[in-house]
């Protein structure tokens, strides 16, 4: 493990952050100039906003893409469901990753393969390019997802909740600006659809560049000792088996069935509605209000979390907005689509809760690691099934009653799985009480 990127936090028990109490209190990382914290900040920022428009972007381009490759409807459904496919399997690699050059140097080869993916991809070897192209443009941002709540903790730990919700909200709009503007952006570019996705590459290499300027000032920093607690503290990460705790596993099917609720809203939540008589467009602007809803509260949940010493009310409100929301979808979805599309991006903003719970769950630099890799890799191997078990019982049932039914059904695991992941401990402490 590279000190300069990976510094150990000791947990001394229940303290008071500035943000609110925490469930251990963190020393922070050595003296850093506010200049550096200020770099850091920014990289944070625009690697959050990469994060998602790989995604996006292909989906508001698909149907050109197949057209344009020629691609059949089995493969572009394929096509579809790698995203949550790379994110488990890439993202358990993470920790080994780190463990050996650092997250920040990881985080920086990650948005490298993001730009070099999404820069191939429409140009190199028609649907099966486009397939690999796809597949390292996620790996990069499957390893930067894993290890964002890792760089928060390392540079920030007095503002976990703060930072947590500054990436949240730039991960927010980058997911909904590149829905909003792949298509007019192609047009402006002569309604190329190869051109439409490769400008997002650009972005992902402007990210490239404060990474860089983070690990080298890293590698300067490198010669300062280490303290033996310090190591102390490393080495209880390093032995942690995460598979052992209840809070990690809590966690996990808490980010998994959020995950699901999620990608069950963006892929199938305008056909809802146009199913019920609402125009096509009026559609896709509620899909956009849903998903924009997790700006301004993706910054503000974190923030409110950190201060509570469990998070398990913000997990029941959360739920409750979910829960009317599919209940008005069920009985009126025309009369009150707006409504039910505010209550549904109320609900989605459980991933931001999420991403901050990984933080407060872990009180070592290396456990964090750890808790993040395994609860999202095996929280994205849950959620792959539910928008396709949608997509059956839609087509089975011929109507929206039984996938409603069954959205609604999943947020009371959801909802018991929160509360659980939200008591305040950590899983070192759970570690060390198994002996």
């Amino acid at each position: 493990m590279r000190s300069e990127d990976m510094p150990t936090v000791t947990p001394v028990g229940r303290g008071t952050h500035e943000d609110g109490p925490l469930a251990v209190e963190v020393p922070p990382a050595p003296r850093t100039r506010s200049a550096g914290l200020v770099l850091v900040g920014v990289a944070l920022v625009l690697t959050a906003v990469n994060l998602r428009p790989a995604i996006t972007s292909l989906g508001a381009l698909l149907e050109e893409v197949r057209t344009g490759l020629g691609m059949s409807g089995t493969v572009a459904g394929l096509l579809t469901s790698v995203p949550t496919l790379c994110f488990a399997v890439f993202g358990i690699t993470a920790p080994r990753l780190a463990r050996r050059h650092g997250p920040a140097a990881v985080v920086c080869a990650g948005m490298a393969a993001v730009a070099v993916g999404l820069a191939v991809r429409p140009f190199v070897g028609g649907t099966v390019g486009l397939l690999v192209g796809s597949a390292l443009a996620l790996m990069g941002i499957a390893v930067s997802n894993v290890l964002m709540p890792v760089i928060v903790k390392r540079w920030f730990p007095d503002r976990v909740g703060t930072m947590t919700g500054l990436y949240s909200m730039a991960l927010a709009v980058g997911t909904s600006t590149a829905a909003a503007v792949t298509v007019p952006l192609t047009d402006a570019l002569g309604g190329n659809w190869r051109s439409g996705l490769a400008v997002w590459a650009a972005l992902a290499a402007l990210a490239v560049v404060p990474w860089l300027l983070v690990v080298a000032r890293s590698r300067t920093a490198s010669s300062a000792p280490t303290a033996p607690p310090a190591a102390r503290d490393a080495a209880t990460g390093e032995a942690l088996r995460i598979t052992r705790s209840r809070t990690a596993w809590a966690l996990a099917a808490f980010f998994g069935l959020q995950s699901t609720a999620a990608y069950i809203t963006m892929g199938w939540m305008p056909q809802i509605f146009r199913d019920a008589g609402v125009p096509a467009d009026t559609a896709g602007l509620l899909l956009a209000v849903t998903m924009v809803m997790g700006v301004p509260l993706a910054f503000v949940i974190p923030r409110v979390a950190t201060r509570l010493p469990r998070q398990g009310p913000i997990v029941l409100v959360l739920g409750l907005s979910g829960l009317a929301g599919y209940a008005g979808l069920y009985l009126a979805p025309a009369a009150g689509a707006w409504a039910w599309a505010l209550l549904l991006g109320v609900a989605n903003c459980a991933f931001p809760l999420a991403l901050t719970m990984v933080g407060m769950r872990a009180g070592t630099a290396a456990g964090v690691v750890k808790l993040s890799a395994f609860a999202q890799s095996t929280g994205y191997l849950l959620s792959i099934p539910g928008p396709i078990l949608v997509g059956v019982l839609y087509q089975h049932s011929g109507g929206w009653g039984l996938p409603i039914a069954l959205m609604a059904a999943l947020l009371v695991p959801q909802v018991a799985a929160g509360v659980l992941a939200g008591r305040n401990r950590t899983v070192e402490a759970e570690w060390a009480a198994r002996g």
